[in-house]
């Protein structure tokens, strides 16, 4: 087997260990849905955009709130190890180091913030014949570039969302390009109905509401016919493998690379030969010049010490995804070790801000012993296949941060806002869940946060209109008829309604004499 980088993507190759992505990366969370809650970007940035843009917005968010003189930077933490009275403290001993220079200080507090995407995962064990293989194989985290490709037939294992765009970039300049996938995926674009952005148009209170109630069955069958509505995933060799789980990925060009031949999908792959792989379905495809792994990430804890290590790399054993179950001292928190069906930054920004409230003795958590009983009796239950490990799963978005949210006091009271304002909580109900809710009230709130979210939309089509065609001759939009229909429907039972009380018969025969009985008649 022989491992291989073009030679212009071995110069980009990352030497402090850091994780790097492929250039063309664009955001698959509008900026609406991903900016930090008391910090909306820029009106003129786009509604997604590559990564420079989205760096120039944590650097904008670090300036604006003064945090650069909080953080050290290029320092590697060596060990996070509780310090002798950790059960009366709760403190601990880090070593980092800086240069070269080793360094030990004593905290009240740590907080992991290194995410799922730490160390590449390679599974060749899982595809026979691998080390056979004499052309080129790569993970996706070596990919930067489409330069060297020119020409090659290139295979690539695994249809996630970094798949999905490697495949796309590539099927530009490649020969051909194969997408192998064990599972299949749903794949939707970045822009909705009427082209405004995905994520603003489903993740609402109110769609969120109907998922709770409706039954599973329902609630997947319309999903179902709702993803197949554009093009249908069987014919496109897309559709969920039966018995897997299913999964979304954000592409826009994947479907038309399909339909013109530029990609053609595979099943997974059963056995590699020296030049050439044979797959599930019986097929053989032949001359394959480079196979690129875009099989994700696995995440770690060396710089802890067991059993803690191995306890916080169980999901099971992290209350509400955040606190080991095992320490009698709440003051260690895993910021981002979360899969979430929306903004990971949402999600995280309301992980940190419960722990910090947690560490500050502002929020209680329930006593450790009772916390590791519960992980331990589901731990068992999975064992016995009575109930399914879902610790891997994607969390749905808005049940998940409302939970976080009800813990620090944050989260929107829907019913209270229909009464004291009923704009702001028809925008928050059947408006999209921006992270600007959940600085509505309680601690951190944020005055500027009903400005915010009566202006998102504003934000979202700004960096449209970039070019403006002013036509008066333009029809009224549909949305605007039926305003007008339901305005006339609510006055029109208002009349109903007065017309059959007593103060309005008085009015009634007072109006009739200067009335004239056509004008009565009509109404």
């Amino acid at each position: 087997m022989r491992t291989w980088s073009p030679s212009a993507l071995r110069e980009e190759t990352s030497k402090d260990g850091m994780t790097r992505v492929y250039k063309s990366l664009v955001t698959n969370v509008c900026k609406e849905m991903s900016c930090y809650s008391d910090f909306p970007f820029q009106e003129d940035y786009p509604n997604f955009m590559k990564q420079e843009k989205f760096w120039h917005y944590l650097q904008e968010f670090a300036e604006h709130f003064d945090l650069l003189k909080y953080i050290q930077f290029k320092t590697t933490v060596c060990s996070v190890t509780k310090c002798p009275d950790f059960s009366v403290s709760g403190q601990w001993d880090v070593i980092t180091e800086t240069e070269d220079k080793k360094d030990r200080a004593v905290f009240d507090a740590v907080m992991v913030c290194t995410g799922h995407f730490l160390n590449p995962r390679l599974p060749l064990e899982s595809f026979p014949g691998i080390h056979n293989f004499k052309g080129h194989i790569l993970h996706s985290q070596e990919y930067k570039i489409p330069v060297g490709f020119q020409d090659k037939r290139v295979l690539v294992i695994g249809l996630g969302n970094t798949g999905g765009d490697i495949a796309v970039e590539l099927s530009r300049t490649a020969a051909q390009v194969l997408l192998s996938t064990r599972t299949g995926a749903w794949v939707v674009g970045r822009s909705s109905h009427g082209g405004y952005p995905f994520n603003m148009m489903i993740t609402r209170r109110c769609y969120n509401f109907i998922e709770q109630i409706l039954p599973s069955c329902v609630l997947k069958w319309i999903q179902e016919r709702q993803m197949n509505k554009i093009f249908n995933h069987e014919n496109y060799g897309l559709s969920i493998t039966k018995g897997k789980k299913s999964k979304i990925i954000v592409n826009d060009e994947l479907p038309t690379c399909i339909l013109c031949g530029s990609v053609t999908m595979k099943t997974s792959v059963k056995e590699f030969t020296e030049t050439s792989a044979l797959f599930e379905d019986g097929t053989v495809e032949e001359n394959i010049d480079v196979v690129i792994f875009t099989t994700g990430y696995t995440f770690s804890f060396p710089f802890l010490e067991e059993p803690l290590k191995s306890l916080c790399s169980k999901k099971l054993f992290l209350y509400k995804k955040v606190f080991p179950s095992n320490l009698e001292k709440a003051t260690l928190a895993i910021i981002g070790l979360i899969s979430l069906k929306g903004s990971i930054l949402s999600g995280t920004e309301l992980q940190a801000r419960w722990a910090t409230r947690v560490f500050k003795g502002l929020c209680k958590l329930p006593p450790s012993q009772k916390l590791m009983a519960d992980a331990t009796k589901k731990e068992q239950l999975i064992k016995r296949n009575v109930i399914k490990d879902n610790s891997e799963d994607k969390l749905d978005y808005i049940p998940y941060l409302d939970d976080l949210a009800a813990c620090i006091g944050t989260k929107p009271n829907v019913p209270l806002l229909f009464l004291k304002d009923p704009r702001l909580a028809w925008e928050v109900f059947f408006g999209p869940c921006t992270p600007y809710q959940y600085r509505l009230m309680g601690p951190g709130k944020w005055n500027g946060a009903r400005n915010a979210i009566l202006t998102q939309w504003d934000r979202t089509l700004k960096p449209l209109k970039t070019r403006v065609v002013h036509d008066s001759s333009k029809p009224a939009s549909m949305s605007h008829y039926l305003k007008v229909w339901g305005t006339l429907v609510l006055l029109a039972s208002l009349l109903l309604l007065c017309k059959s009380s007593l103060c309005f018969k008085l009015l009634w025969d007072k109006l009739q004499d200067r009335i004239s009985p056509y004008q009565i008649s009509i109404w």
